[in-house]
């Protein structure tokens, strides 16, 4: 049974259009929506979308009305963008990554401040809001993810504000070494570094056949047979990550670490 769901799953996600071309991709929060009612025992998140796509408002009532449609099964998780192709692409303005990392903030402190007062104001350097009401208001409180691992800028801003960290594509002991700096980050602020959650987003590549597991010459992979797997997972849960999130190729993967791996963890 969970066998299927896990299938269907897997096409809803792959299945997103007629034309099935290699640049496809679904809208993260309609989709979501949409997973969210499907499979109602899951959490649903984002990782993560960039705040310049929707005003951050918007956003905030978009996530609020999410939560408390789920009852209260969402995570979001915001970014400063990076995508230079796809801004230009859509007629958004790119600036610089300092300007980015500042929206980014101000969208942060926007969503805090609609989620926790009514009405809410905020001036910020980029985004503003003035007298604005986000009701029904999010019940329990929206966990933030802020995602990337630029060790002067977006580590003092998960720092400062994030519930949850990502970062990706690295093997266990880059990701301890970011850990440590934003550690440093918490550190500087007063702040716990044990209250933010560390989850860790990566391609995986898993089978008992050496022949098909996949691996790659730039970017870290968590690949290789159950056994190693496991081993890996294992690195980095020592170091305090709770939550993996996969990029996986097809189903004969996805089947294979369900009942080969996700059961050791269990």
């Amino acid at each position: 049974m969970y066998r299927g769901a896990l299938s269907r799953l897997y096409d809803a996600l792959a299945g997103g259009s007629s034309s099935g071309g290699a640049n496809d991709h679904l809208e993260a929060l309609t989709t979501l929506t949409y997973l969210a009612a499907q499979y109602q025992r899951f959490k649903v998140g984002t990782l993560v979308l960039s705040q310049s796509y929707r005003n951050p408002a918007l956003l905030a009532k978009m996530a609020a009305n999410i939560q408390a449609l789920t009852a209260g099964r969402l995570i979001l998780g915001v970014g400063a963008g990076w995508k230079e192709d796809e801004y230009r692409a859509y007629g958004y303005p790119f600036p610089s990554v300092k300007e980015r990392m500042g929206q980014l903030e101000d969208t942060v402190n926007i969503l805090r401040a609609l989620w926790q007062s009514q009405p809410a104001s905020f001036e910020g350097a980029f985004y503003q809001i003035q007298d604005a009401y986000c009701v029904p208001r999010p019940e329990p409180s929206i966990p933030i993810l802020i995602g990337g691992g630029g060790e002067q800028r977006t580590l003092a801003i998960v720092a400062r504000h994030a519930d949850w960290w990502n970062f990706n594509s690295c093997p266990v002991e880059e990701y301890a070494r970011k850990l440590a700096i934003l550690r440093q980050h918490c550190e500087r602020i007063g702040r716990n570094p044990d209250e933010i959650k560390l989850t860790y987003l990566g391609t995986l590549s898993a089978s008992a056949d050496p022949a098909q597991v996949q691996r790659h010459p730039q970017k870290h992979y968590i690949a290789g047979n159950a056994s190693e797997i496991r081993q890996e997972l294992e690195q980095f849960q020592a170091i305090g990550v709770t939550h993996f999130i996969f990029r996986i190729p097809n189903l004969q993967t996805l089947h294979y670490f369900n009942e080969q791996v996700a059961s050791h963890f269990q």
